[in-house]
């Protein structure tokens, strides 16, 4: 079994680990979570069962986590960091839709490799739902439209191109998100490639255009 990552004080109780160590830990529990959330769901999930596995006592994830559902918080803006750097750091007055596609490329990357958040959402809906009246969640996902919407409106970009954008992006979301199970049996890299195969269809204009 894993052990805690901290200083044991005389009272029994843990002590504040470094940074690194920290958050370390922090992704374990996270991990852990994700695997237990989806696997017997999140309302027949507890804490207790999520210390156990790591090893930990249920007062130890308490310095991590105030609550269960600041764990399932926090697996949800795993979900919103794909892609978010990527647009705060692209430079709109020279964004062509070959940077789209290189873009996109990355993004459908990173949701694959992170394609357990997308089943766990479609297993744990009702859950999920909730957190939607959480003001760091409509904050981020505030940020995240806002971005998008602000490099979709650059007038420097040709209307045409800025549609084309839009439709590769929404391929991109409705095949890896709104789609739930229903690709679920297909290999990760098989999907990928379907994908990418699409975007560059919508991105790449026609000889006939």
């Amino acid at each position: 079994m894993a052990k805690l990552q901290g200083h044991a004080r005389n009272d029994g109780t843990v002590g504040q680990p470094s940074s690194s160590e920290g958050a370390g830990t922090r992704e374990r529990i996270l991990d852990i979570s994700l695997e237990l959330f989806t696997t017997q769901g999140y309302e027949k999930t507890s804490l207790r069962e999520i210390a156990e596995q790591l090893g930990f006592s249920k007062a130890a994830i308490y310095y991590h986590f105030e609550s269960k559902e600041a764990i399932l918080m926090a697996l949800h803006l795993r979900l919103h960091a794909l892609g978010l750097d990527a647009l705060r750091n692209i430079n709109r007055e020279t964004i062509t839709l070959e940077v789209w596609s290189t873009l996109l490329d990355h993004l459908i990357d990173q949701m694959l490799s992170h394609r357990a958040l997308f089943i766990l959402h479609e297993r744990n809906r009702t859950a999920f739902e909730a957190l939607h009246h959480d003001e760091r969640h409509d904050a981020e996902h505030d940020d995240i439209e806002s971005l998008f919407r602000s490099a979709l409106a650059n007038q420097n970009i040709p209307l045409k191109d800025r549609v084309r954008v839009a439709c590769a992006f929404g391929s991109v979301i409705v095949g890896l998100v709104m789609t739930g199970n229903a690709f679920v049996d297909v290999p990760d890299f098989e999907l990928g490639e379907m994908l990418r195969v699409i975007v560059h269809d919508i991105l790449v204009p026609s000889s006939s255009e």
